[in-house]
């Protein structure tokens, strides 16, 4: 079934073309979640959401732009969603981390697995961010606009954010959980 041939049957409300649709993004956008999302269970939770309100609004896809980006970014505001109501978004006070002597240089390389973990150890504020900015590639404007905050929040959640994890990295910071 092409791309076209499963969005109509999705704006017929096909169970076969929704059940598609879902095998086809599901992986995928779970991922999506889980960077957003400290755990497995809040992860899934967002992605059915999200993908019920890819069903509900399929009609409202335009065709500009990819579909595949369509439905990222409801995962996206699902997960964001999903992090104002259950995780504050606030800045994290820095000073609360233990500090501890490095035990690993930063040049060792890092499973994908591992560095999900280390971004899901971040403040959610700082994840929030780090996600939107870094890996799906939006603007501080747009970020500030998705999360009701300032740029200038926008931008020094960026920094700490990145600051933390090279720290991390290095060992130099023990990680809270």
């Amino acid at each position: 079934m092409t791309e076209a041939e499963l969005i109509v049957g999705c704006q017929k409300a096909d169970g076969k073309a929704q059940k598609l649709l879902y095998e086809r993004f599901a992986s995928q956008m779970y991922g999506v979640c889980l960077r957003y999302l400290k755990n497995q269970m809040d992860a899934e939770e967002a992605l059915l959401n999200g993908f019920m309100k890819i069903y509900q609004n399929v009609d409202r896809f335009e065709g500009k732009g990819s579909f595949e980006g369509w439905v990222r970014r409801i995962m996206v505001n699902e997960a964001l969603a999903f992090l104002r109501k259950h995780e504050p978004l606030h800045l994290a006070i820095e000073d609360s981390y233990i500090q501890v002597a490095a035990s690993t240089g930063a040049d060792h390389d890092l499973a994908e697995g591992e560095l999900l973990e280390l971004l899901r150890t971040l403040p959610a504020g700082y994840r929030a961010v780090f996600n939107l900015y870094a890996i799906e590639g939006y603007a501080h404007k747009e970020i500030a606009e998705m999360l009701g905050i300032t740029e200038g929040t926008s931008k020094s959640q960026l920094s700490k954010a990145r600051t933390m994890l090279q720290r991390r990295l290095e060992g130099q910071e023990a990680i809270a959980r």
